[in-house]
């Protein structure tokens, strides 16, 4: 399971002169400089912005990077919203801080939920390990690139950019203790099953850029837990390279027919 906590930082501001500015965060860098995404592209380097009625303020430090002048990190998330995907049409509301989490979410520096863990709750974590499941926890940061449509012709050109992940060492002893033991690990979403994938090449920490699509060998996991997935995406590209392309077509289609929930929000389908 994915234990990576979303960003809660999407800021919408003015500049000086009072236009419109959207700031989405997403890596902390040093200090209160954080990695960013700023629009409109105009903003000068070194130009302020205005939030809340000048109650936060911050300056486009560098390309693609925003520094604040703030008391500490948590000022400047309590500014923001929480950054759904796009393919909601609505505004994210104050509840979204607390379901666009998973339950076991403990570590900031993803861009959105690994969506397949957001169907657990403490509830049910506890009767899994109470009828000897057991559970692993990794963490992977999932970036924007995730989200990228493949525009390539030819999926082998397209490159995915890199996410920091790390297999902690208690998770390391459950996943060698079950693969020793031949037990089924299952992994709780892509985001998941991409750490899993490449701890089977022996990383256990590091910035993984692993591509999964049909064709690909797993070595690690034997189920997949996962939500209904955009077209054109690596991650319905890696749920049809775990399962196949015309089971995949069907299960959608059967999703589809009986009007299921696709995305973030949406269901989830468990694939052995």
């Amino acid at each position: 399971m994915n234990d990576s906590k979303v960003f809660p930082c999407r800021l919408f501001g003015r500049r000086p002169s009072g236009g419109k500015v959207e700031v989405f965060l997403l890596k902390r860098k040093e200090g209160l400089a954080f990695e960013a995404m700023v629009s409109p592209g105009r903003v000068k380097l070194n130009e302020e912005i205005i939030f809340n009625s000048g109650k936060l303020s911050a300056r486009l430090s560098a390309r693609n990077e925003v520094t604040f002048q703030a008391d500490s990190e948590e000022e400047v998330y309590c500014h923001g919203v929480m950054p759904l995907p796009p393919y909601i049409k609505r505004e994210a509301e104050e509840l979204d801080r607390s379901y666009y989490q998973t339950v076991y979410a403990r570590p900031l520096g993803s861009v959105a939920a690994p969506t397949a863990g957001l169907h657990f709750t403490a509830e049910i974590l506890k009767a899994l390990e109470s009828s000897g499941v057991g559970i692993a926890y990794v963490t992977l940061h999932v970036g924007l690139g995730t989200f990228r449509p493949v525009k390539s012709e030819d999926i082998t050109e397209h490159r995915m950019e890199k996410e920091y992940f790390t297999v902690p060492q208690e998770s390391v002893k459950k996943i060698d203790a079950s693969r020793s033991a031949a037990a089924c690990i299952i992994a709780v979403g892509t985001t998941s099953c991409r750490v899993l994938e490449s701890y089977a090449k022996g990383e256990k920490e590091g910035e993984t850029e692993l591509f999964i699509y049909p064709g690909y060998k797993f070595k690690m996991i034997d189920g997949l837990l996962t939500n209904f997935h955009l077209p054109r995406s690596t991650l319905y590209m890696l749920v049809c390279g775990f399962a196949g392309n015309e089971l995949i077509r069907k299960a959608y289609q059967e999703a589809i027919d009986k009007k299921y929930r696709f995305y973030s929000y949406g269901d989830c389908m468990l694939i052995l």
